[in-house]
């Protein structure tokens, strides 16, 4: 079976940049170069990229008119657009995502990162795609379909997590190792009865599959602030919150593209509510108590262990002895008293570790 490699067209007026993003995705793509949006627009005549690499700032007819006149073009409106910018005010990228690009690259780039998110979304697209026909054709390939979309799906997931891991590389494993304490936790608190009508209710191995997704909204979050080797401020600490939203307009973008599933419904959930606490004083909506979902609350125990017993550039990891002495100081403040016991009595059975 013959494998047709995915073009990339770059659209850029700097020669440098046109270069180096070329050297880095021409393993894995064809990969053109135009130095203009007037370039790409005869280059379209005659070839349907799989992607666009789009600058922002060029003389001429700019990336935002680009895209304009990208989205009245009925052939070519469907090319997932990523934008290449020098602009870092969120008004500038904002801008950008409402016009219909899927994502932004703030310039200078890392190579590995963006070799990354064109693979993420190019993934993606396959989903798409293959989601699509099966909506088409279903009473006659839901047998034969379905494994090769759960396949895809883990593959775009495990894509996802390991490009937040690739930013925040200090939080390196932190994804895996909070899918296996949250196993611990529901696995316990099913045994004690705790919440398990509504547990009952969830697919389980999809719930923990979801939980992966929960810090998407970094992949938002300047490289400046996320990769900070010190505490941050406090205006950096503002922006750095708004990764809860952030992670929940990404996964509502995809929803939207998508038929409604638990999995992503999970997974939005705990993006959006995974740093609130019991007693109100969390982020972003300071909800309280119950009304704090139970994906989140679930969620906020295993993330907040794992930091502490992770090694941050702040600080080193604490013992485990020592993280579980704060998450007991915390309880009824920040956790959810009875789910953090369930946690606490699932660390001391023989099995667990």
């Amino acid at each position: 079976m013959s494998y047709t490699r995915k073009k990339v067209l770059l659209v850029d007026d700097n020669p440098v940049n046109l270069k180096m993003a070329r050297n880095t995705l021409m393993g894995l793509y064809d990969v053109f170069t135009v130095p203009s949006a007037e370039k790409m627009f005869a280059f379209l005549e005659k070839t349907l990229p799989d992607m666009i690499l789009l600058d922002v700032l060029m003389p001429g007819i700019n990336g935002y008119d680009a895209m304009r006149l990208l989205a009245k073009d009925e052939r070519v409106k469907r090319v997932p657009v990523i934008f290449l910018t020098a602009k870092t005010d969120m008004g500038s990228e904002m801008e950008g995502l409402s016009l219909g690009a899927v994502d932004y690259i703030t310039k200078p780039f890392i190579p590995q990162l963006l070799l990354k998110r064109v693979e993420t979304h190019m993934l993606m697209e396959e989903q798409k795609k293959e989601l699509q026909y099966i909506n088409a054709n279903l009473k006659d390939i839901v047998d034969d379909k379905t494994s090769a979309v759960v396949e895809l799906q883990n593959a775009v997931l495990s894509t996802v997590s390991e490009l937040v891991e690739c930013r925040d590389d200090v939080t390196g494993g932190h994804v895996e190792r909070t899918s296996h304490t949250m196993r611990l936790i529901i696995d316990e608190m099913m045994s004690e009865g705790v919440f398990l009508d509504e547990l009952e209710s969830w697919d389980i191995e999809l719930f923990i599959q979801s939980s992966k997704l929960h810090d998407v909204g970094k992949i938002s979050i300047h490289d400046n602030i996320l990769l900070k080797p010190d505490r941050l401020t406090y205006d950096e600490f503002e922006e750095i919150k708004k990764h809860a939203i952030f992670g929940e307009e990404i996964i509502d973008r995809i929803q939207k593209s998508t038929r409604e599933n638990a999995f992503l419904t999970h997974a939005k959930i705990m993006a959006g509510s995974h740093h609130e606490k019991w007693d109100g004083s969390g982020y972003p909506r300071g909800a309280m108590g119950g009304d704090i979902p139970l994906q989140g609350r679930i969620m906020a125990i295993a993330d907040v262990y794992d930091a502490l017993i992770s090694k941050r550039p702040y600080k080193e990891p604490f013992t485990h002895e020592k993280a579980m002495d704060i998450m007991h100081e915390s309880r009824g403040s920040h956790f959810d008293p009875v789910i953090l016991d369930a946690f606490v009595a699932a660390l001391e059975h023989p099995t667990s570790s």
